[in-house]
């Protein structure tokens, strides 16, 4: 793995300059057996990890190419390693979908990579689905500039969706993508909405509220203290002409058919912001709203934790039997998705407080070393968890290392046990908020270097892991 360090601000006293150079000493890897590294009962602690230095910041982890395995039998053979790159071919079109793809080849091929073929499944809730979803808007958009219309008739979306998915998978896209995002040729035909054409629309709705509030979205601001989303709700409420009651943290009240067609007039209405809007302008602001949905809950499954319960019910201290158990639950976790930091929390969350409505009332993640990178997928080397960031992120197709994409929060912050075995008190926004504290070294409190201090940035160029998954 090739790496460097840059170092600024060195206060100089002989002290500091000899930590520097452990430091630098510490870039070195030791060699480990890819067996213990394959060791799917193992959950990283924060006791088997190099320790964190006492100050500094650390630049995102970009792991080369992004591509998990399964976790191995000990019987099987391990993969090679190498990078992945897609195999492209011409697609087989249908030659009945009105609409030319060449003007969207650009999203296209985002699309294609972000729901690449060996990594769709694991990164389908947080990358691959929102920028499916973005591209049907844009696409429905397109076709609006040259007619009227702001979605397709039914038999025209069947064959337009097949072309799409045809063209993605010819760009290396994963053929089930339909069914991992779970969307399908009526995305594209607004079904239960009664508004579909543009001069209708534009009636209805206050298209200058609208674009003023959706034309720049801020990644920052809007899941918090939104802007766009209360404004798409608002149109799509008038469109429905449903007489229904929105209220923050609770779901829509009225008749199942009138839910959905405020669903379908949602849709609606973000084929006409991409009708407006570049797009590149749509497909960020969408990937923006698309996040603030998808960091609300946790994508992961869990199963009823008995025997979590039964090992650690009564536990005040570290047992061997009740964290054993506890690895092994969380091993089945680690090969579900990636997953962001905002999931990781509540998942966290939620899993704690299945355990405290069983009856485990002490904090045992602290007792077994559990951090929230524990609940995503694990790296080959060194079983490190990666965490994506809450804010949209690609996959990135570079032709000499293959896939790619971006890691966070990559220290070992610890897992927050919840207060309760409710999870009605759990926000994510501040001031509500308050994150995990990062775990003290026990070299910060050391005095021997008083007075001085130094900041680094690690950037890894090239960090592999094996490129099978679904091979």
């Amino acid at each position: 793995m090739d790496c460097f360090w840059t170092v600024s601000r060195i206060k100089g006293s002989l002290c500091q300059q000899f930590l520097l150079l452990i430091v630098w000493l510490s870039s070195f890897q030791d060699v480990v057996t890819l067996h213990n590294l394959l060791d799917p009962s193992h959950v990283s602690s924060t006791s088997e990890l190099p320790n964190q230095p006492s100050t500094g910041l650390f630049e995102p982890i970009e792991i080369s190419p992004a591509v998990f395995p399964h976790l191995p039998d000990p019987g099987e053979s391990l993969p090679p390693m190498y990078p992945t790159f897609p195999t492209t071919y011409e697609p087989n079109l249908t030659g009945k979908c009105p609409i030319s793809f060449s003007a969207l080849s650009g999203i296209m091929d985002k699309t294609a990579s972000d729901c690449s073929q060996p990594m769709a499944e694991i990164v389908g809730n947080v990358i691959c689905c929102p920028q499916l979803g973005s591209l049907l808007h844009i696409f429905l958009g397109y076709h609006s500039i040259k007619s009227d219309k702001l979605v397709l008739q039914n038999a025209v979306a069947d064959d337009c969706f097949s072309d799409i998915i045809s063209i993605l998978a010819s760009r290396g896209a994963n053929k089930t993508i339909p069914a991992i995002c779970s969307v399908k040729s009526s995305n594209l035909t607004g079904s239960a909405c009664p508004v579909k054409d543009v001069t209708t629309f534009e009636k209805i709705v206050n298209t200058s509220k609208l674009l003023e509030a959706c034309s720049s979205v801020d990644a920052l601001k809007e899941c918090c203290r939104p802007i766009c989303q209360p404004a798409i709700m608002e149109a799509a409420l008038q469109l429905s002409g449903t007489a229904v009651t929105i209220s923050e943290n609770k779901n829509v009240v009225g008749e199942p058919n009138h839910v959905d067609a405020l669903n379908d007039c949602k849709g609606v209405v973000y084929s006409y912001l991409s009708k407006k809007l570049s797009v590149d302008a749509a497909n960020t602001a969408f990937r923006i709203l698309s996040a603030c949905k998808v960091n609300k809950v946790c994508p992961l499954n869990f199963t009823q934790p008995l025997e979590v319960i039964n090992a650690c019910r009564n536990v005040a201290a570290p047992s061997p039997s009740c964290c054993s158990s506890l690895n092994a639950y969380i091993a089945g976790i680690q090969t579900q998705m990636l997953i962001t930091n905002k999931q990781a929390i509540i998942c966290a969350t939620l899993f704690g407080s299945m355990l405290r409505k069983g009856g485990v009332m002490t904090n045992i993640y602290e007792l077994c070393d559990v951090d929230l990178k524990d609940f995503s997928i694990q790296a080959a080397f060194g079983q490190q968890g990666c965490l994506l960031r809450s804010l949209p992120s690609d996959v990135v197709l570079d032709n000499s290392t293959g896939f790619s994409f971006t890691c966070d929060l990559t220290d070992n912050i610890a897992a927050p046990w919840p207060l309760s075995s409710s999870m009605s008190s759990l926000s994510l926004c501040a001031p509500e908020m308050s994150l995990p504290a990062l775990p003290t070294s026990a070299r910060k409190k050391n005095s021997g270097c008083r007075g001085g201090g130094f900041e680094y940035v690690v950037s890894i160029f090239s960090f592999f892991i094996f490129s099978a998954l679904i091979y």
